[in-house]
């Protein structure tokens, strides 16, 4: 993800956080493209024909944050890891709301295979974010890690300096994370895991 200057931004977060609710309608047109990059790379693993596009995942985020109270966030990077994240409830969401009327095919994400799961093509959105959220409540910064990498495409160094560690750390909880998730996703016969037996 490039980097822009972030002294505006910096001051937009400061001031939202300070209950300046017009901070945040200042924020979002300076990191919008990269608030489009992070929903495309979000949108890239979902089934195709996905009703949502990346400017409506963008204006769906910006609504929730327009609904909770300011968070702390000191900066750029984590500020886009946290719309990251409510990126990624919001796709959970719309795959569970329509899980309920059409199952199957309709709530497939796609998986890159360089990531997570090597050997696992496609894998169930809802089953993903559950095994995720499983992981989360065992180790919170491994289940971090992964939602920073897998969906909002930082890099290990962005990951470090929005979670306060080593980059060597970033890449060792990953590589832990990534097999444990293997594991789950196997154990729970999401998508093709069952050839993950053979990685």
């Amino acid at each position: 993800m490039p980097q822009q200057p972030s002294q505006p931004v910096t001051e937009m977060l400061v001031r939202w956080r300070a209950g300046d609710q017009a901070a945040l309608e200042a924020l979002i047109p300076l990191v919008y493209k990269e608030l489009r990059e992070i929903a495309r790379h979000h949108l890239w693993r979902e089934r195709p024909g996905h009703t949502l596009q990346s400017a409506g995942l963008v204006n769906e985020a910006y609504l929730r944050l327009l609904d909770q109270r300011p968070f702390d966030t000191e900066n750029r990077s984590h500020f886009l890891a946290v719309a990251s994240r409510l990126m990624r409830q919001i796709l959970v969401d719309h795959a569970r709301s329509h899980g309920a009327a059409k199952r199957g095919a309709e709530q497939r994400v796609e998986l890159d295979t360089s990531l997570i799961l090597p050997q696992v093509r496609t894998a169930d959105v809802v089953a993903l974010d559950d095994a995720l959220t499983g992981l989360t409540k065992l180790d919170e910064q491994q289940g971090r890690i992964v939602e920073l990498k897998f969906f909002g495409g930082l890099s290990s160094e962005e990951i470090a300096e929005v979670l306060g560690i080593s980059v060597s750390t970033v890449k060792r909880d990953w590589n832990v994370a990534k097999a444990w998730l293997t594991r789950e996703m196997k154990r729970g016969g999401a998508g093709n895991a069952g050839e993950l037996a053979k990685d």
